[in-house]
């Protein structure tokens, strides 16, 4: 469907719903189209094309609600599933805070953002890139076998409309590349992998780059250690470090603080992070992986810091958890077709900072590179933090060997005030940050 005809099917469905009894109700349509190859030793194990359309339709009774979903966009369908929604919503129990966004927040104008690549690669096109990656991969030498390489392209067009005005749509696409190789033989075989991601085709790194990468990554992991349980600076390196940034993003989630379970629950305006320290939730990045010009309720989106100079300043919020706290939205809303709204990051990350970071590794005497980890060990309310992780040590300002099988812990209070960012931020994940250096972390080894 053209834009016209996916708001005028959402806004019939939403006019059903208030005539069947809703006091209110908004719609979603996700309609989607993506291309896949995968190869494995030069051979070709998948080419697959999907596309879907998904809808959701909230409606409200009071401050009940109930959110349907379909596939199926016939007309009957749709009006069954109006008349579904809203027997739901009048058996549902009562949430004080729910509700749409009042009409006064809506915006008139929303800003055109590069979400969306025009360019659509071919069968083809895929094939030579993920045959570039996997190649480049296997040529490593050591590389000894290979899991695979996939080149990927998609593009969702998403459109909401809403009783208390709103109307909007756009569109995003992602291109993708990826390799996974192993290195070795027998029961010494490691594997490591590497991927680009990007909504333009263009900002797509070379898969004969990543592929090569990969290749490099397994090669370098082969006949690791295990140490001993001790007390050092550790670097999460980039393509990790964006994992504290997500812990983070929790914590300041709004259910999460009204509902007291977040360990910095009580933080707001207090220094959580060093000085010079700047987190940043920027949905108006250009070609950023989660940008979009409105959010999941319809609010106009804008850049925000979380943190600021080090101090806490801003909550993650969608219209509920806003009510709750007394606040107002900070328009951070995502949704999909089977649930009502809830508050997540956009385009997160940490600024660099000015030191390289093999400046950082070269004064460390003794410590532990991390560049993979494994597991959720992090407890929300009270910031403990555990997980599994492998890397590289370091001895006298150098990497020395490879390690794996250890674990890494800590409190997230004190790691975040101990953190210090490298230069070296990458936008890979939409959740990012540096290479970070943290003091006084537990490695537990053998």
């Amino acid at each position: 469907m053209d834009t016209k005809q996916q708001l005028d099917l959402l806004s019939d469905l939403v006019a059903a719903a208030r005539k069947r009894g809703a006091d209110a109700a908004d719609a979603v349509l996700f309609e989607s189209a993506a291309l896949t190859h995968s190869q494995r030793l030069g051979k070709t194990e998948g080419i697959e094309r999907a596309e879907s359309a998904d809808l959701g339709l909230r409606v409200l009774i009071g401050k009940r609600q109930a959110v349907a979903s379909s596939t199926d966009l016939g007309a009957d369908a749709l009006d069954r599933l109006a008349g579904q929604a809203v027997d739901m919503a009048a058996s549902a129990p009562e949430d004080p805070w729910c509700g749409l966004a009042e009409a006064s927040e809506i915006g008139a104008d929303y800003p055109r953002l590069e979400t969306a690549d025009p360019f659509e690669p071919s069968p083809a096109d895929l094939q030579a890139a993920a045959a570039a990656a996997e190649d480049a991969a296997r040529a490593v030498d050591g590389v000894t076998n290979s899991e695979g390489a996939e080149a990927s392209w998609s593009r969702t067009s998403i459109a909401m409309v809403a009783s208390n005005g709103f109307s909007g749509s756009y569109v995003v696409t992602r291109h993708g590349v990826a390799a996974s190789v192993l290195a070795g033989n027998g029961r010494g075989m490691e594997r490591d992998y590497d991927f680009s991601s990007a909504v333009f085709h263009d900002d797509l790194e070379d898969p004969a780059a990543v592929g090569r990468s990969a290749g490099e990554r397994a090669v370098a992991r082969l006949n690791p250690r295990k140490v001993a349980t001790i007390q050092v600076p550790v670097v999460f390196d980039n393509r990790v470090s964006g994992g504290l940034l997500r812990a983070l993003a929790g914590a300041v989630s709004g259910p999460a603080v009204a509902r007291g379970t977040s360990f910095l629950k009580n933080a707001m305006g207090q220094r959580i992070f060093a000085p010079g320290i700047n987190v940043i939730d920027d949905p108006l990045r250009p070609r950023g992986l989660r940008t979009k010009p409105f959010d999941g309720e319809g609010l106009a989106t804008s850049r925000r810091p979380l943190v600021d100079d080090g101090v806490l300043a801003s909550w993650i919020l969608d219209c509920a958890s806003a009510r709750q706290l007394k606040l107002r939205s900070t328009a951070n809303a995502s949704r999909g077709t089977s649930g009502p709204p809830s508050p997540a990051p956009t385009n997160l990350f940490m600024a660099p900072g000015t030191t390289p970071r093999a400046d950082m590794i070269a004064g460390i005497g003794r410590g532990f590179l991390i560049t993979e980890m494994m597991g959720m060990g992090v407890n929300a309310v009270t910031g403990d933090y555990s997980r599994g992780a492998a890397g590289f040590w370091i001895e006298d300002g150098e990497i020395a060997y490879p390690v794996s099988e250890v674990t890494v812990a800590g409190n997230l209070k004190d790691m975040f005030l101990n953190l210090t960012p490298a230069d070296d931020l990458v936008f890979r994940l939409g959740t990012d940050a540096p290479s970070l250096r943290i003091d006084g972390m537990t490695v537990a080894g053998k």
